[in-house]
């Protein structure tokens, strides 16, 4: 009689699936990885909270670039503590990069809205908007790639990190894994790979110079006389001396 049962099941047609089942069932699996790719975005950014990225997804990125055309060659980086860092650099990056890092929570609304005006009226883009808090946020964790869902990961992941580290520890790891040059990355290297010094002792116009760097680090390592970087440089020293750091 079991034998029988058996032979019967096997011969019954299992039911197929509704075309809302399976878009229910799809969902729950994207819902599940989403939370768990998020999940693992928080868990890093609260280890980062005291404990130092040895490297970053940009990082990478560039490494491979770089080993592609020599499968020897290697990043320039050497972590530095905040307290080891210059001064001038601190208020030089705040004056070019991010004026207001001390009184916004992740995004600069008014510069943005300026960087959108500025890039309508010259028909390209000339000016960008992201605050120092969604470059590293972008450095950190995603591709260089300029597309909607990046731009909407980016703004997630600087959420997180405004609610869960100081201003001093986002601005810190910023000074620390922002490209300057080409396999260069971080302050203590570039100070280093340019200034032939550490980054405790860099001047004001060392500092202003190597923040004028930022936006196009890779085209300014090789053009360190180019007539836009000395003028940005001059007026990011006027400015510096305002600037209020972490």
């Amino acid at each position: 009689m079991a034998v029988d049962e058996l032979i019967e099941r096997q011969k019954t047609p299992k039911k197929k699936l509704s075309f809302s089942q399976w878009f229910w069932r799809i969902l729950g699996v994207l819902i599940v990885i989403l939370v768990t790719y998020h999940l693992w975005l928080l868990l890093n950014i609260w280890w980062w909270i005291d404990h130092n990225p040895q490297t970053t997804a940009f990082m990478e990125t560039q490494r491979e670039v770089l080993q592609d055309k020599n499968p020897e060659a290697e990043l320039k980086h050497r972590w530095v503590d905040y307290k080891n860092i210059s001064p001038n650099i601190k208020r030089a990056l705040i004056a070019s990069e991010d004026a207001k890092f001390l009184e916004h929570e992740g995004f600069d609304w008014e510069g943005m809205q300026d960087a959108w005006e500025k890039n309508l009226k010259k028909g390209k883009i000339v000016a960008g908007g992201s605050t120092i808090s969604q470059q590293l946020a972008k450095n950190l964790f995603l591709s260089s790639k300029k597309t909607p869902w990046r731009k909407l990961e980016e703004a997630t992941i600087t959420v997180m990190m405004e609610n869960l580290m100081t201003k001093r520890r986002i601005f810190e790891i910023y000074l620390n894994v922002i490209e300057w040059g080409n396999g260069i990355f971080g302050i203590e290297a570039a100070s280093r790979h340019y200034y032939k010094k550490s980054a405790r002792y860099l001047s004001a116009g060392e500092a202003a110079k190597l923040a004028a760097m930022v936006p196009n680090p890779r085209y300014y390592d090789k053009n360190r006389y180019d007539r836009k970087l000395l003028r940005k440089t001059r007026i990011i020293q006027r400015r510096m001396y305002y600037a209020d750091y972490p």
